[in-house]
């Protein structure tokens, strides 16, 4: 089985990542129910008669896949890959509206054509020219997950050399009125969150888009090799710790060699305990969390991604990111850990190169 390389990752966030300086500029999203993603100048990139079409999540995620091509120094991957929760809901909506609206009758197919969740992947193929593989999943919180499986399993088999994966998700006004409605976004009454030791269901829900160029060979862009990945759809709190310890052990890899753990904490008292049982058994790591940098939504784990394979490179933790003082003087291996409401948990090792 070869190896697989991440060799180039690119994000659009709450956070200004798109600056090379981003953490110094990092600021906590504590006290709004919903955060927006600080976006690019889209007419940098896209065509302006381009942009009037496309809705948010696709805008992002050209960029954003610009930005990790670039990198790699890649002009055409192999195939392309993207996670998505939600997919394209604001033309979705739109659609939705327009069916009402005009009562079912006299319908433009536009929006519905839109509103797929393989429009992503379809139009950054299309902007490539590239007429490879093709695929988006839509897993809810693993979605970038099983992208990034999937991508390894291109590579280990020898069908791509190459391969552009991502996740995305917007927020749509109706939806995030749904969420509200069903207590899955925090009340104003129990803001600020402590992420650490809320009391409160609900979380803070957020946007964004993670590209990343995953590779056999090893380049000079190279942040990590990607180890392995494990997804489980439930589990029992009782069985979180065996559920990472048999996955490092399948990867030979000690508890005490593992450098630093990411952990999903996201501020929802009820789902927040798998991570807090995952701690009692890795005290002896740099424990993080970080969606209190990018908020809560399906694929927020490309944001943590993005992280470890920042502070794989860098060899730095950022200090806003930090659950415990435990600091390594070399980080070699880094766990990914998380779950959207105490479902679909998977785990991601990413070693440095």
């Amino acid at each position: 089985m070869s190896t697989v390389y991440i060799n180039s990752a690119a994000c659009i966030s709450a956070q200004d990542t798109l600056n090379e300086n981003f953490t110094e500029n990092f600021k906590p999203e504590q006290s709004v129910q919903i955060v927006n993603t600080i976006e690019p100048n889209y007419k940098e990139f896209i065509p302006p008669a381009m942009i009037r079409r496309m809705s948010k999540t696709v805008k992002m995620s050209s960029v954003a896949s610009h930005f990790a091509l670039k990198e790699a120094g890649v002009e055409k991957p192999d195939a392309i890959i993207v996670g998505t929760g939600m997919g394209c809901s604001q033309d979705s909506e739109k659609f939705l509206k327009n069916v009402i609206d005009n009562h079912e009758e006299f319908l433009t197919p536009t929006f519905f054509i839109q509103s797929t969740h393989n429009t992503v992947s379809g139009q950054i193929a299309l902007g490539l020219q590239c007429h490879g593989y093709n695929f988006t999943y839509v897993n809810t919180s693993s979605s970038l997950e099983f992208s990034m499986l999937d991508a390894k399993l291109q590579i280990n088999d020898g069908e791509a050399s190459t391969v552009l994966v991502g996740s995305t998700d917007e927020q749509t006004q109706r939806t995030m009125e749904l969420y509200q409605l069903n207590n899955s976004i925090k009340k104003k009454e129990n803001l600020p969150v402590d992420f650490l030791h809320s009391k409160s269901d609900g979380v803070i829900w957020g946007e964004g888009s993670s590209f990343f160029v995953l590779g056999k060979d090893k380049t000079a862009s190279s942040y990590a090799q990607l180890k392995d990945i494990q997804i489980i759809n439930t589990l029992e709190l009782s069985e979180t710790q065996q559920f990472i310890e048999e996955f490092l052990h399948k990867n030979n890899v000690k508890k005490e060699n593992v450098d630093a753990v990411i952990l999903g904490f996201s501020g929802d008292a009820k789902s927040d305990i798998y991570y807090k049982k995952a701690m009692d058994s890795l005290e002896n790591c740099a424990l993080l969390y970080y969606k209190h940098l990018s908020g809560e939504f399906n694929t927020a784990s490309g944001f943590s991604t993005f992280m470890a394979c920042y502070i794989l490179k860098n060899q730095r933790i950022p200090e806003v990111m930090m659950i415990n003082q435990v600091k390594k003087s070399t980080i070699k291996n880094v766990l990914l850990y998380n779950h959207l409401k105490g479902e679909d948990h998977s785990l991601v090792l990413l070693e440095k190169v």
